[in-house]
């Protein structure tokens, strides 16, 4: 039964609430810590299977499009895998301490190696006191709910996320603000002067799933060279995040990126998506088709753009087929 007012803001609750309306403070937090410390007692002594039910359940406390429950999705699909696997492959892939600082040392510079040159730039982000501040309060919410390996994980790709913004806003001489990290939300970039040019706007809306395809990439090579689950999930909640963001609407980086389209590019993406949504089955894409179609039947239309159509139709391939197992 859900409480009648919200323990944080005391705002009323409406029947079946699972996060307050006004302070977006999760209803049942104090029961997805308890769930969530169960399940990681479970992993520890290895009852992967107990673990994967505890998950389950708080499955069903999380409202479904939040990134609490793309993150719990993703953890119980690498625990399904674990759980599926062979007896002898999981003895196999048990880690020791020693083993677990090297692939995790392997895994570190696998992600140097595909991020390159941009290191630099994203080292130069974590100077600004406000983001460092704002990202260790956000990571301290979610350690608290998912454990440190995920919730450093989840800490980073948003970063990285909003990091892209800010090199194209660089790139573009646009002012802005430090990221600034809200648990709950995610991050955001304040813009310093406004942009009212949408080939401008759509290039800084769609920089950053482009780079936090990049951290779901640089997440996969470490799984391949680690082979540890973690960084499967990892990959598979960048991509969902940025995904989500994606969707056409609001100040949402997919409503930027489709302001520039003409009316004809608009239903080429629609069916772009829907493309994607039958291969990868993902079904956060119906969200992404159904609110495209209603832009692209409003009368107002960009004056098109053929490079910025081919990137969005290709970030949604991507990102749809790394998060292809998030539900």
């Amino acid at each position: 039964m859900t409480p009648i007012q919200c323990s944080r803001c005391g705002t009323e609750l409406p029947p079946a609430a699972l996060a307050c309306p006004a302070c977006t403070t999760l209803v049942y937090s104090g029961e997805l810590k308890r769930l969530a410390d169960e399940a990681d007692a479970a992993t520890r002594s290895g009852d992967l299977v107990r673990a994967r039910d505890r998950w389950t359940a708080a499955l069903q406390l999380l409202p479904t499009h939040s990134q609490q429950h793309a993150a719990v999705s993703a953890r119980i699909v690498g625990l399904g895998r674990q759980v599926e696997a062979p007896s002898t492959e999981s003895a196999k892939s048990t880690p020791t301490p020693g083993a677990w600082w090297r692939r995790g040392i392997a895994g570190f510079i696998t992600a140097a190696l595909v991020l390159g040159s941009k290191l630099k730039f994203l080292l130069l982000g974590l100077t600004k006191a406000t983001t460092f501040v704002s990202m260790f309060a956000f990571f301290g919410v979610y350690w608290s709910i998912y454990g440190w390996p995920l919730a450093l994980g989840l800490v980073l790709s948003i970063y990285i996320h909003e990091m892209g913004h800010v090199s194209m806003l660089r790139r573009l001489g646009i002012e802005s603000g430090a990221p600034m990290f809200i648990p709950g939300v995610g991050a955001l970039v304040m813009l310093r002067q406004h942009v009212t040019d949408p080939l401008t706007d759509a290039k800084i809306g769609l920089a950053g799933p482009m780079w936090g395809l990049g951290a779901a990439v640089a997440a996969l090579g470490c799984y391949g060279a680690t082979r540890a689950p973690i960084w499967f999930a990892i990959a598979q909640l960048t991509g969902f995040i940025n995904l989500f963001n994606l969707i056409p609407v609001w100040q949402l980086d997919g409503s930027r990126g489709l302001h520039v389209l003409a009316r004809g590019e608009r239903w080429i993406l629609v069916m772009a998506v829907l493309v994607a949504l039958f291969f990868t089955e993902q079904r956060l894409l119906l969200i992404v088709a159904g609110v495209a179609v209603w832009r692209a039947l409003q009368d107002e239309a960009g004056p098109g753009n053929a490079q910025v159509l081919a990137t969005f139709v290709g970030l949604v391939f991507a990102l749809a087929l790394i998060a292809r197992d998030v539900r």
